[in-house]
């Protein structure tokens, strides 16, 4: 009997390479691997556990399904599935929103995002989030705030613009720059 199978030991992008050819073994420890992440970041999007359950399994269908079509070059495999899960999150949030968020709420989560990470909050979430948190605060704050609200937050470019209180070309201007900038301080990291 073996405690540890071989594929608890095998690199993220070969689980990838297993799920792409249907490798049951490859599955099993892919999800083992990557469950803990993918649902505590549906469940800081959802904010409901139940929904944040459908979200996660959604995910990991999703990841079967784009396996083949995974790239190494373009991210990590935890990067590429927290990628996957913030749309599904985001996704399965805006299928049950039918009005708009309060306002209270997504002061709450820019107030939970922009502020420099608690050392205690970088263990529990990983390096990744740390890092990504880092970069927002190296852009302008306006555009650090446009993509929160976009990304985390799910608000269509419309509605960021609603709530900052500036014109919809304007939102969409801060939300694609802040993209921008953080886009090119990930691949300054990588180079």
């Amino acid at each position: 009997m073996q405690l540890f199978p071989r594929t608890d030991r095998a690199a993220d992008a070969a689980l990838v390479d297993g799920l792409a050819v249907d490798d049951p073994n490859a599955a099993e420890a892919f999800v083992r691997r990557f469950q803990g992440a993918v649902f505590g970041l549906a469940v800081s999007i959802t904010r409901d556990r139940a929904l944040a359950e459908d979200v996660s399994q959604e995910v990991f269908v999703r990841a079967w399904r784009a396996a083949a079509s995974y790239d190494v070059r373009r991210a990590s495999v935890l990067t590429w599935l927290l990628t996957i899960t913030r749309n599904a999150a985001i996704d399965a949030v805006r299928a049950r929103r039918s009005a708009p968020t309060e306002a209270d709420a997504l002061e709450q989560l820019l107030d939970a995002t922009m502020r420099p990470p608690d050392p205690e909050e970088v263990a529990l979430r990983g390096l990744e989030s740390a890092q990504a948190t880092e970069r927002l605060l190296q852009i302008p704050a306006e555009q650090a705030r446009a993509v929160v609200l976009a990304v985390v937050g799910g608000l269509t470019a419309k509605e960021v613009g609603e709530h900052e209180g500036i014109p919809l070309g304007t939102a969409k201007t801060r939300i694609r720059t802040g993209l921008k900038r953080v886009r090119q301080a990930m691949e300054e990291e990588r180079g």
